[in-house]
Formats: structure tokens, C-alpha cells, sequence
């Protein structure tokens, strides 16, 4: 668990980037910390491991005041991820992971052993180890900064915008590679993003920081979305916060329509029979996963991957009213495809059906308590 007891840091000159911060992130949790430019995330963030001395107040590590203890020793014990990776350009992939454990003063066979496994724990292949950073996709940068992190097995971890400078597809990417590690590991994470979305996917708690360091609103990501403490913390939230609230209900028995499909590689007359007369109509691959939609009136010909629409996601079934309900907008159809764990085809829910759902389910999560908030 850290905790901050009214922690400030002021620079010389009077600026206050952080100003009497009070908040907790409990251990095995996600805890992210979010709000414009200036709110002093990064400077709460490095407050930390001491990057960052503060100026007062006080900051525990599992009870530990953090400023009675050796600096180097403290930053040993702490996995430390950073924007673009900050990987040493000039060391391997698998000798930057092994960093930390041969400071510790691991055994270099040892080392690379762990530097090894976590490599493919994170997504790369192995035939990457002995490969230089400035050979590796932003991506697969950002997969060996989170490895090098966990190399020495820390309880905590300090997370700096560690996925800003990819772009959207592999953020999303890696966002979920994360969530995954986490679930397998259950480390204390302090995560710092300017990125509202990307805080309320990820984060166990959200503290929403205004202009000065002093905290809006620490809550869960489904209280913060459903009940924002004031208009600062409404107006940084943005638009759309019922839709993206929908991602904390789960979905409840839907009912799924048995769709029709072919494969891959049916005729034409294959494709208009099994559509019993629908406009549209659902491919899947060899494995039965859902693979696109084809419109039979622009048909010419055998079906290839070319007449494929994939405008429409696909949504786990028992998943959340948010991918339902999207699975279906999005659908040409506007029937939302359902997948199981493996990604096979369960079958179609109509848009109406997910809204009458919405409609049956109006809880709400419980009222924030009084000291949940802080102005």
C-alpha cells in the first residue's frame, strides 16, 4: 500500500506542483492519477521513488516512510516504466531487461534466464533478445520497458504515460496485454495518464487532479463516471460518460439470435440461401469466428476476404451492456455479433434488445461517501 499523508512539492521561485495531496493506493491495485496539464501527476508520481524529494508531508510504502530510507535501495524495489520505453540503446533487448536483477546482484545466467521468460510473458518472441531497441516497433519497445520493470518481481510499480507515444491500435493493444500481466500478478500500481479513457479502462481507483496538485475526486471508475464530485471533475470527464459507463454493467441474459452463416469461399446462390431473405449476412472462418458481413445485393461471385464489411465489433458474450449495445450500432446489420472466450461464434442481439436491458438495470453504484472527495 502507498499512501499520501498531505504531501507538497514547491519549486524555488513559489510554484506549487503539488499542494497537500492526501490519498491512498491500495496494494495489488491499479491506481491512476489523471487531470490536465500542471495537476502534477508525474510530480506525485516521482514523489515516490524520490526522483522527485517533496517538500512536506509524508509518503509510506507498506508503512515505511519512504524518506528514512536509502534512495538507490528504495528505486531497486520499485519497477519504474516511462514514456517511450527509456530503454538503453546500446544493450540488447534481453540485457535491458536484466538490468535491475544484476544491480541486485543476480548471477548473469540467472538474469537472462528471468529476462528470457518475461520477454515472452509480455508478447515478443524470443528471437528478439538479442536484437538492439532501435530494432523494435514503438510497440514491442514499450512490451521490453514493462519486462524490464518486472524483471526483478517488484510489488510496486510507477507507470509514466507508458503507452502515449504509440498509436491507437497498439495502445489499445497494450492496454490489454497490461490489464492481463496484472490480473496474473496483482502489483501496486501507481499509473499516470492525461488520458481519461485510457484512466477509467485501466484504473482500480481514478484520482482526478486539478491545476496545483490537490485532489478532485479519487473513486472507482463506474462511481466517477456515474457521479463526478463537481463541475471540474464533470467537465474534464467529458461527454458520453452514460455510454462509457455502460462498460461496468455486465450485460444480462440477452436474447441471442441463432445467425445464419457461410464461409469463406460460398457462391453466390449458398450465400442468398442461408440469408433467408436478409439483406446481410455473417462469414465466419474455419474455426467459426466471426470473420465480417457481406451485402448479397453487391455480389458477383464467390465470397472473398475483399466483399467483407468489418465496421461491426464483436462482443463477448456475458461481456459488458457497452460492447452489446456497440456490437449492434456498429453492425451493417445492426445485429451485434457475440463470440465465446475463443472467439467462436455464439450468435446476434439486436440494438433494442440491449436498450430494453438498459432500461431494466437503472442501478446505480452506491452513494459516494463525504470523504471520498476532497476540494
Amino acid at each position: 500500500m502507498i499512501s499520501f499523508t498531505d504531501v507538497t512539492k514547491v519549486y524555488p521561485g513559489g510554484t506549487t506542483a503539488v499542494g497537500g495531496l492526501t490519498l491512498t493506493a491500495p496494494t495489488g491495485k491499479i491506481t491512476v492519477l489523471v487531470g490536465p496539464s500542471g495537476c502534477g501527476k508525474t510530480t506525485s508520481l516521482r514523489m515516490i521513488n524520490r526522483m522527485i524529494e517533496p517538500t512536506s508531508g509524508l509518503i509510506t510504502i507498506d508503512g515505511r516512510d519512504t524518506a528514512n530510507l536509502n534512495a538507490n535501495e528504495l528505486r531497486r524495489g520499485i519497477g519504474y516504466v516511462i514514456q517511450s520505453g527509456g530503454l538503453f540503446p546500446h544493450r540488447t533487448i534481453v540485457d535491458n531487461i536484466a538490468t535491475v536483477p544484476l544491480l541486485l546482484g543476480w548471477g548473469r545466467a540467472k538474469a537472462r534466464a528471468e529476462a528470457l521468460e518475461l520477454l515472452e510473458r509480455v508478447g515478443l518472441a524470443p528471437e528478439l533478445a538479442n536484437r538492439y531497441p532501435n530494432q523494435l516497433s514503438g510497440g514491442q519497445q514499450q512490451r521490453v520497458g514493462v519486462a524490464r520493470a518486472l524483471a526483478a518481481d517488484p510489488p510496486v510499480m510507477l507507470m509514466d504515460e507508458p503507452f502515449s507515444a504509440v498509436d491507437p491500435v497498439v495502445r489499445d493493444q497494450l492496454q490489454d496485454e497490461f490489464l492481463r500481466l496484472q490480473a496474473e500478478l496483482g502489483k501496486t500500481i501507481v499509473f499516470v495518464t492525461h488520458d481519461i479513457d485510457e484512466a477509467i479502462k485501466l484504473g482500480d481507483q481514478v484520482a482526478v487532479l486539478r491545476v496545483g496538485g490537490t485532489l478532485a475526486q479519487l473513486d472507482s471508475p463506474e462511481r466517477l463516471l456515474a457521479d463526478p464530485a463537481d463541475d471540474f471533475v464533470a467537465d474534464f470527464l467529458g461527454r458520453d460518460r452514460g455510454y462509457r459507463g455502460l462498460a461496468f454493467q455486465a450485460a444480462p441474459d440477452l436474447p441471442i439470435r441463432r445467425e445464419p452463416t457461410v464461409a469463406l469461399g460460398a457462391s453466390v446462390a449458398d450465400a442468398r440461401q442461408a440469408a433467408g431473405g436478409e439483406d446481410w449476412l455473417l462469414v465466419v472462418d474455419e474455426a467459426g469466428a466471426p470473420a465480417g458481413w457481406v451485402e448479397l445485393s453487391g455480389l458477383a461471385g464467390p465470397i472473398d476476404r475483399d466483399d467483407l464489411h468489418r465496421g461491426g465489433t464483436v462482443a463477448r458474450a456475458g461481456g459488458s451492456l457497452r460492447a452489446a449495445l456497440d456490437a449492434a450500432l456498429s453492425a451493417p446489420s445492426r445485429r451485434g455479433v457475440l463470440a465465446d472466450a475463443d472467439g467462436r461464434l455464439v450468435g446476434t442481439v439486436r440494438a433494442q434488445d440491449v436498450l430494453a436491458a438498459i432500461e431494466r438495470d437503472q442501478t446505480l453504484p452506491e452513494p459516494r461517501p463525504s470523504d471520498r472527495a476532497a476540494t
